[in-house]
């Protein structure tokens, strides 16, 4: 419920606080007094599309504050929720446009955005009118309000939860067809490499063991000719021979030098001793260095192939092992693909039907609560004088979404035998009026947390009519709230409360006020509403007249 409504420096508007209660409120006012300017302002407040040029004339800046009670489990907690702004059952919208034409807004003291502001105005505030562009006149809306007048929720929700797993299987269905379709374009390839792979065999580290093995025999090819040549030095065709044979010369002799040989032959002993073992040494890496000449083609042949297929495939040796692993992997899901999308087909299959009885189940319900929406409507177009119009809500088949398969559309014919036509397009503005304030009361119970305003929805109708209407108007307030700009005094004789806008001209320059009016002030206005600026004894008693119902 709107509870205040505070503007500042708004076109003719200096300073107004306004505040408002349940029920039926009534704004009147002659023409040009600035009512329209209240709707400019709370629309502003909400963030809607309106004049572009709101500041008063010599101010920076104007202002408007809306200040709203919200109920336990009022949808605009929820935004409030989701967005991250304060959540508390007082709701405090505030908006600034400065002169140079910047707009901020404030919510509970948080700034927000232009497109927060309008979300929650979804949720807060209805504004009707002859040229209704926000509310039940736009067809994108219809099947929202027939869906408010089913109140089967449980209904939506199973069209919703089935749309959900039927996109989901869809999908899936369609990532797999794409991942198969793509492997099927390179399973020759697939099929040619796994066989080249697996009969390479590679494995991991092999491609360094084989450049060691190799580099050894290249090496040994390299030095084994000079080190066979020295072994030959060495052995007992060369130094050690010769040493050995030095020793049997000395030692034939030894005894007669008394002792002079003794040193030298121990020394020589222990060199031939010494060239024994460097020989065997030798002889020992010759045995190393002996190696077949095809053994190393062979390495380098395996060795050649293994770096060869790295880099075709753009992999190090290293990797060649697992890049055939997924390369087998792909080979296996094309395999197996023609069983896991006849798998994905049938979930496809399975959540069509699904959706389709769960669209069902919501269409044959749309179909009997739009024919009953009919039968209200038109219960309420006979005492709004529009016994002879008929309305019809049409549900046609639409293409397939998360609401249905269904589209809807409001459509009346004005007169018996004439052609029915949109609501918005064939009706004039008095009976544009009568035909939304008879759909209103018949979702009456759907609006009990929104502020319903209502600009002039009674122009072009008076007497009886305009009585109806005023009573339909009170009747959608009764637990609720509904604001009513009205230049009928019918209609604002039925009002709970009842302001007056009218202006005033303060140092040459005018100005807009509202006034809340006592019984007697509003016994005048209402007769003013009868009369015209000559209010005459006889229009205050139809005004007492009216007041008493």
């Amino acid at each position: 419920m709107l509870r205040t409504l505070d503007i500042r420096d708004i076109l003719i508007i200096d300073h107004l606080e306004l505040g408002f209660q349940s029920g039926l409120n009534v704004l009147t006012g002659e023409t040009g007094a600035g009512k329209s300017i209240l709707l400019d302002s709370l629309g502003f407040v909400l963030g809607w599309r309106g004049r572009a040029e709101l500041v008063r004339a010599g101010a920076e800046q104007g202002e408007v504050t809306a200040v709203f009670d919200l109920p336990k489990g009022h949808a605009a907690l929820s935004i409030l929720e989701e967005t991250g702004l304060p959540v508390e059952h007082e709701l405090i919208l505030r908006r600034v446009n400065r002169s140079d034409g910047r707009k901020t807004a404030w919510v509970n003291d948080r700034r927000c955005s232009g497109e927060v502001l309008r979300a929650l105005s979804e949720t807060l505030v209805e504004l009707h009118g002859q040229h209704d562009d926000r509310g039940l006149l736009d067809p994108k809306g219809h099947m929202a309000v027939l869906d408010a007048f089913l109140d089967k929720p449980e209904l939506h929700k199973a069209v919703a939860s089935a749309w959900k797993e039927l996109s989901g299987a869809r999908k899936s269905l369609k990532i797999l067809e794409a991942a198969i379709a793509a492997v099927r374009e390179e399973e020759d390839f697939l099929r040619h490499a796994v066989a080249e792979l697996d009969d390479l065999g590679p494995q991991p580290g092999e491609e360094a063991a084989l450049d060691t093995v190799r580099r050894k025999m290249q090496s040994a090819e390299k030095i084994r000719g000079d080190v066979a040549r020295a072994h030959n030095m060495i052995g007992f065709e060369g130094a050690e021979g010769v040493i050995g044979e030095a020793i049997r010369w000395l030692d034939g002799v030894a005894a007669q030098a008394e002792g002079q040989l003794d040193a030298p032959l121990a020394r020589l002993s222990r060199a031939l001793e010494e060239m024994g073992e460097a020989s065997a040494g030798i002889e020992n890496c010759l045995d190393n260095l002996e190696f077949n000449s095809t053994d190393l083609e062979n390495c380098e042949e395996r060795l050649f192939a293994i770096r060869a297929s790295a880099r075709k495939h753009n992999v190090t040796p290293d990797e060649l092992g697992v890049f055939a692993v997924e390369l087998r992997d792909r080979l296996a899901a094309l395999d197996a693909g023609d069983a896991q999308l006849g798998e994905a087909r049938e979930a496809v299959q399975e959540a069509e039907t699904q959706y389709d009885r769960a669209a069902q189940a919501l269409s044959d319900a749309r179909g009997k609560a739009a024919m009953a929406l009919d039968q209200a409507v038109t219960l309420e177009l006979a005492p709004l004088k529009m016994e002879r119009a008929v309305f019809t809500t049409q549900v046609s088949e639409a293409p397939t979404t998360a609401t249905g398969r269904d589209a809807v559309a409001f459509t009346v014919a004005t007169n018996p035998g004439a052609p029915s036509g949109p609501l918005n397009k064939i009706a004039s503005g008095g009976e544009l009026s009568r035909f939304l304030l008879a759909l209103k009361v018949c979702l009456s119970n759907e609006s009990q947390d929104i502020t319903m305003v209502f600009d002039e929805i009674d122009r072009g109708v008076g007497g009886a009519t305009a009585d109806a209407v005023g009573r339909r108007l009170a009747s959608l307030a009764e637990g609720g709230q509904v604001l009513v700009v009205t230049h009928s005094p019918q209609v604002a004789a039925l009002g709970g409360h009842h302001w007056r806008v009218e202006k005033r001209v303060v140092n040459e320059a005018t100005l807009s006020t509202v006034l809340p009016l006592s019984p007697d002030e509003r016994t005048d206005e209402i007769a003013r509403m009868i009369s015209g600026d000559t209010i005459t004894d006889e229009a205050r008693a139809a005004a007492r007249s009216l007041l008493a119902g």
